[in-house]
C-alpha cells in the first residue's frame, strides 16, 4: 500500500513542477516568437500534454486493447472539457478567445459527431476512417498555422533566449508525462487492491490520468492569468486526441469497439453542444465551471451504476 501512494504523491509533485514550467516556457515561446498565446495552446501545449493519451491508446490498439484505445480518448475527452476547463473556470474566470468559439471549439463538435457516426455505423473505427481523421487533423493544423502567421503578437515579454526556452520547456513536458504515469501506475495499483475491476480501472483512472498533464497544465495556466493556454489547451487536447491519436491507432490497427463507447461518445457529443452554447451566451466564469464540475460528477456515477 505504500509504495503506490508514494508514486502518487511524487508523481503529482513532478506533475505541478513540470506544468509550472512548460506554461511560464510556453508563453514565453509565444512572445518570443510573436504568435498569440491561443495558437501555442492549441499547438505545442495541447499537443505536448496529450502524450501520455498518444501512448496509451497506440499501445493498446497494437495489443489488441480497443476499448482502452477508444474509452481513453473519449473519457479523456469529457474529463478534459468537464473538469480540466470547469476547474480552471473555479479558480480563475477564463476569457475566451475569439478563435477559439468560431474555429476550433465547433470543430471539436463536429469531430466528436463524427466520431460517433463511425462507431454507430459498425461499432468499429476501419483503417480508412482512422485516415480520414488524420487527414482533418492535416486540414484543421495547416488553418492553424496560416492563422498563425495572420495573428502576430508584437510583443515581447520574455527575457529568455530561445534555446533556454524551448529547453525548459521540453523539461517541463518530460516532468508533466512521468508525473502522470506515476500517479495513473500507483492509483491503478491501489485500486487493484481496493478490489475494482479492469474495466471500471481503465474507464475511470487510465482516461483521467492521462488528462492529468491537461488539468495541471490548465490550472497553472488559469493562475498565472494565461487565459488563451488554458482554454486553447482543453480544446486543442480534444481536437488531437480524436483526430490524432484515434487516427494513429485506427491506423495502425483497425478497432472493433463496444456499443457503450456510442454511449459515451454521445455524452461527449452532448456536453460539448451545450457548454458551447452557456460559454457563449454567459462566458466561462465561477458559476459555469462549478457546473461543469458537477456534470462530470453525474457522469462518474452513471459509470459506476450502469
Amino acid at each position: 500500500m505504500l509504495a503506490p501512494a508514494l508514486f502518487v504523491v511524487l508523481g503529482f509533485f513532478l506533475l505541478v513542477k513540470g506544468a509550472d514550467l512548460f506554461v511560464d516556457n510556453a508563453s514565453g515561446l509565444a512572445y518570443r516568437m510573436k504568435v498569440s498565446s491561443v495558437v501555442i495552446g492549441l499547438t505545442i501545449v495541447a499537443f505536448g500534454t496529450s502524450m501520455p493519451e498518444l501512448a496509451v491508446s497506440v499501445t493498446a490498439a497494437i495489443q489488441g486493447s480497443n476499448e482502452i484505445a477508444v474509452g481513453n480518448v473519449i473519457g479523456s475527452n469529457i474529463f478534459n472539457l468537464l473538469v480540466v476547463a470547469g476547474a480552471s473556470a473555479c479558480i480563475y474566470p477564463l476569457a475566451i478567445h475569439s478563435v477559439l468559439m468560431r474555429r476550433d471549439w465547433p470543430w471539436s463538435i463536429f469531430v466528436s459527431g463524427v466520431l460517433l457516426v463511425f462507431i454507430l455505423i459498425h461499432q468499429d473505427i476501419s483503417r480508412w476512417e482512422s485516415i480520414l481523421l488524420l487527414v482533418l487533423f492535416g486540414a484543421l493544423l495547416t488553418k492553424q498555422i496560416r492563422s498563425a502567421k495572420e495573428t502576430k503578437d508584437q510583443s515581447v515579454k520574455s527575457a529568455k533566449s530561445l534555446g533556454r526556452l524551448i529547453f525548459f520547456l521540453i523539461v517541463g513536458i518530460i516532468g508533466i508525462i512521468a508525473g502522470g504515469q506515476l500517479v495513473v501506475e500507483g492509483a491503478s495499483n491501489l485500486a487493484r487492491l481496493w478490489g475494482w475491476s479492469e474495466s471500471l480501472i481503465g474507464l475511470t483512472i487510465v482516461a483521467i490520468g492521462t488528462s492529468l498533464p491537461e488539468l495541471m497544465t490548465s490550472i497553472v495556466a488559469a493562475r498565472k492569468g494565461e487565459n488563451e493556454i488554458a482554454m486553447g489547451n482543453v480544446i486543442g487536447s480534444n481536437l488531437f486526441n480524436i483526430l490524432c491519436i484515434l487516427g494513429i491507432s485506427g491506423t495502425l490497427r483497425p478497432m472493433k469497439v463496444d456499443i457503450w463507447a456510442a454511449q459515451d461518445c454521445l455524452v461527449l457529443l452532448l456536453v460539448s453542444i451545450i457548454y458551447y452554447g452557456v460559454v457563449k451566451k454567459w462566458g466561462l466564469n465561477r458559476r459555469c465551471g462549478l457546473c461543469m464540475v458537477l456534470t462530470y460528477v453525474i457522469y462518474m456515477v452513471w459509470l459506476f451504476v450502469r
